[in-house]
């Protein structure tokens, strides 16, 4: 199998246990034996889509086909996330315990949010990195303190953000075993106006103590966090973590319906989901605005696009957004002080 085979055959092994043609479709090629497992296991992992992959075949009852060796090794990375989120929840329990000590109402967002909701079969299939939140701007930098005040420090080697960042730097703990992000905001700046806290926490929901944006807002916040805030759109990159994301929230919301309020971003949430639907195969939650230029978007995404060439392009054009970007620090630097110009040029990204 090529790499884009693999590709599909992963992203659709996400959907079997709600979608019955891709459930059928999946089974027909396991039983054939026509996969090529390493490619599997390196694609997977590298979406950190490994876990939810197991434990979609193991309720379909799907693991007879694998390899067992490759079984037993599904297990115990699956086992390790279970175990290790549990740990990030009860450290995300006690973040938020603190906070609203302090009358600071966080908004726990993107999977430490699908992981509160339980959107997931088993809280083992999704993989995190960080405890991501945000606060209002006037406690933004009261939160980030509360928690220092609690020993939590900035990450060695990080870059201090300034203020005008849409985060704070990662702060860490000991003994804790996951990153915080404290938010002030939810996208970069030229999509502040339509997507920010102001708008998207008037109807945040509550459960389990914790608050939450509505499911419409959590969809399109994990599209903007891999396409918009780290450029996946202008690179044309696609993750299958955000993906399935979007995939389980969408069967929560009326995606049609609410994008009719967005502008700017209209055309991007467009491409994402129709690269969704592409991917996952025409699935009926995942329908989209078409227009002539989200065809475009979706035909410029070729069987190149998983080869060495297309890396490279992406590579040179990744380049020159930093190039952009940096070149901001330069008119910035009149304005913030000189030691954060230098941490930031010695920065790989923003």
């Amino acid at each position: 199998m090529k790499n884009k085979e693999i590709f599909f055959f992963i992203a659709k092994s996400l959907t079997i246990l709600s979608v019955e043609k891709n459930r059928l479709e999946i089974e027909a090629i396991l039983s054939n034996d026509n996969v090529d497992w390493e490619k599997f296991v390196k694609i997977s992992t590298s979406h950190l889509v490994l876990p939810a992959i197991y434990i979609n075949f193991k309720i379909s009852e799907y693991l007879k086909y694998l390899p067992n060796d490759l079984v037993q090794y599904m297990k115990n990375i699956t086992e390790i996330n279970r175990e290790r989120n549990k740990l990030i929840i009860d450290q995300a329990k006690e973040i938020n315990k603190l906070l609203l000590m302090h009358n600071i109402k966080p908004i726990f967002l993107k999977g430490m949010a699908a992981l509160i909701e339980g959107i997931y079969n088993d809280i083992g299939e999704r993989m995190i990195s960080d405890i991501d939140l945000i606060v209002s701007e006037k406690n933004f930098l009261r939160a980030v303190k509360i928690l220092k005040d609690h020993n939590y420090k900035i990450e060695k080697n990080q870059v201090i953000h300034h203020y005008d960042f849409r985060h704070y730097s990662r702060l860490i703990k000991n003994n804790k075993i996951a990153a915080v992000e404290v938010h002030k905001d939810l996208t970069i700046e030229n999509y502040r106006h339509e997507f920010n806290y102001e708008k998207q926490s008037f109807d945040a929901m509550e459960i389990n103590n914790f608050l939450l944006l509505n499911y419409n807002n959590q969809l399109f916040h994990s599209i903007i966090s891999e396409y918009i805030n780290d450029y996946g759109y202008e690179l044309k990159r696609f993750s299958l973590r955000n993906a399935y994301d979007v995939f389980l929230l969408s069967k929560k919301v009326n995606f049609a319906d609410y994008i009719s309020r967005f502008d700017k971003l209209r055309i991007p949430f467009n491409c994402f989901i129709a690269k969704c639907n592409l991917f996952f195969g025409d699935i009926e939650s995942l329908k989209y605005e078409n227009s002539e230029k989200v065809e475009k978007y979706i035909k410029s995404f070729k069987p190149s696009n998983f080869q060495k060439k297309f890396k490279i392009q992406t590579f040179l054009k990744l380049a020159l957004i930093n190039f952009k970007r940096k070149s901001i620090l330069l008119y910035r630097s009149l304005i913030y002080n000189r030691r954060w110009l230098v941490m930031r040029i010695k920065s790989k990204f923003f």
